[in-house]
C-alpha cells in the first residue's frame, strides 16, 4: 500500500469515528482532532487535509440547498427534508436560498443531485426544443 493510500485510509477511519448513527458528531469530532494534536501521526498535515476533504464530502451528502423564488412555507421545507431524508437513508438538513433568477419554483441540491421545477428550468428547455 503507497503512503498516499495510507493517508486516505487513514482518513477514512477517522471519518468513521466522527460518525454517530450516521451523522457527524461536533463532540466525536473534537475528540478526534485533539487526539491527533496529542498524539501526532507521521504525515499528519496530509492526514487533517484528507480528513478535512472527507468531513467536507460528509457535509455536502446531508445538505439540501433549497433555492427558491417567491415565498417558501415551513410546511414545504419539513416536507421536503422527510421526503429527502427517507430517499437517502440519512438525516437532510436544509439550507433555504432566495433564488429569484428561478422566477417561480425551486431547485433542490444534495451532494451531486439536482431537483428542479422551476419556471427559468422550464422555459430553458422550451428554448433548447425550439432552436
Amino acid at each position: 500500500m503507497t503512503g498516499k493510500e495510507r493517508i486516505k485510509r487513514y482518513a477514512r477511519e477517522l471519518l468513521h469515528l466522527s460518525l454517530e448513527n450516521g451523522r457527524l458528531e461536533p463532540g466525536r469530532i473534537e475528540a478526534v482532532l485533539n487526539t491527533l494534536d496529542r498524539n501526532p501521526p507521521r504525515h499528519h498535515l496530509k492526514i487533517l487535509r484528507a480528513y478535512r476533504k472527507r468531513v467536507e464530502q460528509e457535509l455536502a451528502r446531508s445538505r439540501a440547498i433549497i433555492e427558491y423564488a417567491g415565498g417558501l412555507e415551513d410546511a414545504a421545507v419539513d416536507r421536503i427534508v422527510a421526503v429527502f431524508s427517507e430517499r437517502y437513508g440519512r438525516p437532510v438538513t436544509p439550507v433555504k436560498q432566495p433564488n429569484p433568477d428561478l422566477i417561480a419554483g425551486i431547485r433542490i441540491r444534495i451532494d451531486c443531485d439536482v431537483y428542479e421545477n422551476s419556471v427559468a428550468f422550464h422555459l430553458q428547455a422550451l428554448s433548447r426544443s425550439v432552436a
